[in-house]
């Protein structure tokens, strides 16, 4: 989908150091584990090329000489490193582990919480799937660069220089053979991973766009075959998986020449140190047991090349991996408090929008100059076409957003010298589409405020009109509602979700078109909780069925970001304006709906 193939696209080749400084900061509180982590794995393999070592002495002083008593002793020796060593590989194992699911813990930590502060335009310029990709693949790949990749990098370097240090001894003019072949070997290994890298990458991006075809495909099959869309289909389709075959196929035969390759050029090495090492045996300068060692040193020092290319290949995608994390954390959020701000008191209070004016974007304003003040208790409903601004005034008395020029004010204050925990824990909002959250009927009403009884949980129902319902299920109030209320109707989580609003006691109510979408029964039921919900209060109704707004105190019109017009109900139908033409529409509607329903009856 195109979601994910945009994900592919943001790794980056380049390894900028000021990222890498900072994921070696991750590590910083947690540097005790980390050192008995790198002591494990340097120890493992500084036996690794000691066991090779004995290996030569048990050659050369045991079994050369047939000296029982020396084979013995090292022999011992041997197996007592060997316990030794693998009380370190589980040292590290276990080290490795831990390590990891702290770092991960900590991004997760970290990523989830600046997400509970960020402003709700942020939402609005990300899909749901890139943060989630933030909080699960991309942390858990930067702390798998931190511990197993860490983990493959120092044991590949230290078994590298532990085997040189050997070798030194053994012989250094052999040495400098083997040296030589070092640097060949990381410059192929490091080429080979990079073109494998990127033809991988070509293929996950054919593989995003072939999943989005077929999701299209089957979703709309219907408009395909009404349009006779299919041979083009196909068409298209075979472009994309061939393609696709195209670069998994040099993936293949790229990852298939890789090692064939490093072997060929560590047997030409071997070759070296067979043919030059014959010779100095011969000469008495080397022995059977250093030529044994000499090419099991070789053939120890390739698998931490192979390991440190993959590794050098991961690191960039950690790299990547973790920009996007660190950008995200370091977002500022467009809406916060002020360093002087403090909690507001009451929202029973006058609150006045004074000229404010707003827009998402530059030079496209939807809210101009808009004046408006609302008293406590006022019943205040927003009427008028689609993108005119009600919403966006709604959002804006929420603090979910902040006018561009101009202030909104509580009792005479601008609001943001208030704090917004403040502001959103004195407001309840019941959206046009309910969101429930995984869990029982009860848990949701009660997520409205979680200290609440369950007597008061129950009340709450009462008042909503969703216990009728309620206690007609299996479980009644400790039903589970699915994922985002998936078990239920619209109209019942429609009834949970003012339930919720009428615990939270808010001081200022918000219903946003929250009977667009439901009958006419439960419409009757909603709109019998909002009469108990709004006495008292201060609120404003965005109302698309004019029905449920007559009996407000104020009715305002709104178009193209403004007020045009304001009154009652029968004061506005008698003004015979946009609000009159909107009703007559919507009632002459609902009479032909009844006289057809009436027909049908008969």
């Amino acid at each position: 989908m195109p979601e994910i193939e945009l994900q592919e696209e943001e790794f980056t080749s380049q390894i900028t150091f000021p990222v890498f400084k900072r994921i070696l900061g991750l590590l910083k509180p947690h540097w005790r584990w980390l050192v008995g982590f790198l002591l494990s794995i340097a120890l493992t393999s500084v036996l690794d090329s000691w066991f090779t070592y004995i290996n030569k002495g048990m050659i050369d002083q045991g079994i050369m000489q047939r000296n029982t008593q020396a084979l013995y002793r090292l022999a011992v020796r041997y197996g007592v490193l060997q316990v030794i060593q693998a009380g370190l590989v589980f040292g590290f194992i276990y080290l490795a582990g831990v390590l990891g699911e702290r770092i991960q813990y900590d991004l997760r930590k970290a990523t989830f919480e600046h997400l509970q502060d960020l402003s709700l335009s942020y939402y609005a310029k990300n899909a749901v799937g890139r943060l989630m990709t933030r909080v699960t693949s991309d942390s858990e790949r930067v702390a798998d660069l931190m511990t197993w990749g860490l983990l493959d990098v120092v044991w590949g370097v230290m078994n590298i220089l532990t085997a040189t240090f050997f070798m030194l001894i053994i012989n250094w003019r052999l040495a400098l053979i083997v040296f030589a072949m070092i640097p060949l070997l990381v410059y192929v290994a490091i080429q080979f991973r990079k073109k494998i890298l990127l033809e991988f990458r070509e293929t996950r991006r054919m593989n995003s766009k072939i999943t989005g075809a077929y999701n299209e495909t089957i979703t709309g099959v219907r408009v395909i075959k009404a349009l006779n869309r299919e041979e083009k289909n196909l068409d298209e389709f075979r472009e994309l998986t061939g393609g696709m075959y195209r670069a998994s196929y040099r993936a293949a035969w790229l990852s298939a020449l890789f090692l064939p390759t490093v072997q060929f050029i560590a047997a030409v090495v071997l070759a070296l140190i067979v043919w030059y090492g014959g010779l100095q045996a011969l000469n008495g300068a080397l022995t059977v047991g250093g030529i044994h060692a000499f090419v099991s040193y070789v053939t120890f020092m390739l698998w931490p090349v192979q390991d440190l290319a993959r590794v050098f290949s991961e690191l960039q995608r950690a790299i990547a991996s973790a920009e996007r994390i660190f950008t995200l954390v370091d977002t500022e959020p467009e809406v916060k408090d002020l360093p002087e701000a403090r909690p507001v008191e009451t929202l029973a209070a006058p609150i006045t929008f004074d000229h404010v004016d707003f827009y998402y974007e530059e030079r496209k304003p939807v809210i101009q100059d808009l004046c408006l003040t609302v008293q406590p208790g006022e019943t205040v409903a927003l009427v008028g076409p689609t993108g005119g601004g009600k919403s966006t005034i709604i959002n804006l008395l929420c603090r979910f957003y902040e006018p561009r020029r101009g202030a909104i004010r509580i009792d005479g204050r601008d609001y943001r010298q208030f704090t917004l925990e403040s502001i959103h824990q004195r407001i309840g909002v019941v959206l046009q589409t309910p969101h429930l959250f995984s869990g029982s009927i009860r848990e949701n009403i009660r997520y409205g405020r979680m200290e609440a009884t369950d007597a008061e949980v129950e009340e709450a129902a009462r008042l909503a009109g969703a216990h009728d319902f309620i206690i007609t299920l299996e479980k009644g109030y400790d039903t589970e509602v699915g994922e985002g209320g998936a078990l239920l109707s619209t109209g019942q989580k429609q009834l949970l979700s003012l339930a919720r609003a009428i615990l939270a006691q808010p001081e200022i109510f918000v219903m946003d078109e929250a009977t667009s979408s439901v009958d006419t029964l439960t419409e009757a039921l909603i709109q019998r909780g909002m009469e108990t919900l709004l006495e008292g209060r201060t609120s404003f109704v965005v109302a698309h069925r004019l029905s449920t707004i007559r009996r407000a105190d104020r009715i305002l019109v709104i178009e193209d970001g403004r007020i045009t017009e304001s009154g009652t109900h029968a004061e506005l139908l008698r003004q015979r304006g946009h609000y009159y033409r909107l009703y007559t529409q919507q009632f002459r509607h609902e009479l032909e709906k009844r006289y057809e329903l009436r027909r049908a009856l008969a």
